[in-house]
């Protein structure tokens, strides 16, 4: 187990030296190192992403519907032991990245999701749930020596890589910009911008985009959603994020179909959870049906 920690210890390093910047606020230290940090947030994500289309490419045993079936199930575990959001954004990143280059099956995909998100609490809690509580929540479908077994496969496929830059950290950061005007309320947008980021993770396609792109393209919709008459893309956002509204548009459009239940409405975890009034309830908040071609033009 020692060597295994110092194995580990680098990515969580790495991971949370951005965090500590990020969380003490975008205007404080952050903007001192704003070019260096922005090029490894990027870099990294570029390094550590998925195969798109790795379905097609390596599996032949589990399809997009499967997966988001696993994951719609993972936010219902996550809510059981009360798990950090940034757990189960990295566990769905280390299942999508374990299925780019191993061939699974349907029986053994759940077996990956609880590994997956065993490994992403150890590494984001201070105290994760044991192997024995996560064995228990699949009805002991699989016993406490398959987990370990499948928890070293993860380990080893990922070359032990596991400080993943997910949607959620780059959404910290673009929240932070994009409550500055004070039309948009500070924890709205936040709890709804959290509502998108989760949906996004049920959709396979959007794995075809940067961790970035995603979490640009929820603070573009949100802030619609929000205020639908109002451009919601700002010079700072474009500025903080990279991105401008038309290399956004293919995820937004993505993303308001989730949002409407025109995708992947049987899956009920992340909507009900954004229902609850300690969420504000934003999954329940009206938008227009569709979002004008104009927004997505240069300003």
């Amino acid at each position: 187990m020692e060597g295994l920690a110092l194995q580990l210890a680098p990515n969580k390093l790495e991971s949370s030296y951005v965090e500590v910047l990020s969380r003490v606020g975008y205007r404080n230290i952050y903007e001192s190192y704003d070019s260096d940090i922005h090029e490894y947030l990027y870099e990294m994500e570029r390094k550590r992403r998925p195969v798109i289309n790795y379905i097609d490419k390596v599996q032949r045993g589990v399809t997009s519907s499967m997966r988001s079936i696993l994951i719609d199930w993972l936010v219902e575990v996550a809510g059981e032991y009360k798990l950090l959001s940034d757990t189960l954004f990295l566990s769905v990143s280390y299942i999508d990245r374990f299925l780019s280059v191993k061939p699974m099956t349907k029986s053994t995909l759940q077996l990956l999701g609880v590994s997956a998100i065993l490994i992403a609490s150890k590494y984001e809690e201070i105290d994760p749930p044991s192997v024995d509580q996560f064995c228990s929540i699949t009805d002991n479908t699989y016993d406490k020596e398959e987990v370990i077994k499948m928890e070293a496969s993860i380990l080893k496929s990922l070359n032990f890589e596991m400080g993943n830059f997910t949607v959620n950290v780059f959404l910290r950061r673009f929240v932070d910009v994009a409550s500055e005007d004070q039309n948009t309320p500070n924890l709205q947008i936040a709890f709804l911008s959290s509502y998108l980021a989760e949906l996004s993770l049920l959709d396979y396609d959007c794995i075809g985009f940067l961790p970035s792109v995603v979490a640009a393209s929820v603070v573009f919709l949100a802030r619609f959603i929000i205020s639908p008459q109002a451009h919601p893309w700002t010079s700072s956002l474009c500025e903080c994020t990279g991105y401008k509204p038309d290399d956004l548009k293919k995820c937004v459009l993505i993303l308001h179909d989730l949002y409407f239940s025109r995708k992947a409405a049987s899956f009920k975890a992340v909507r009900n959870k954004y229902k609850q009034q300690k969420f504000k309830c934003v999954a329940n908040m009206s938008s227009p049906p569709y979002v004008p071609s104009v927004y997505f033009e240069d300003q």
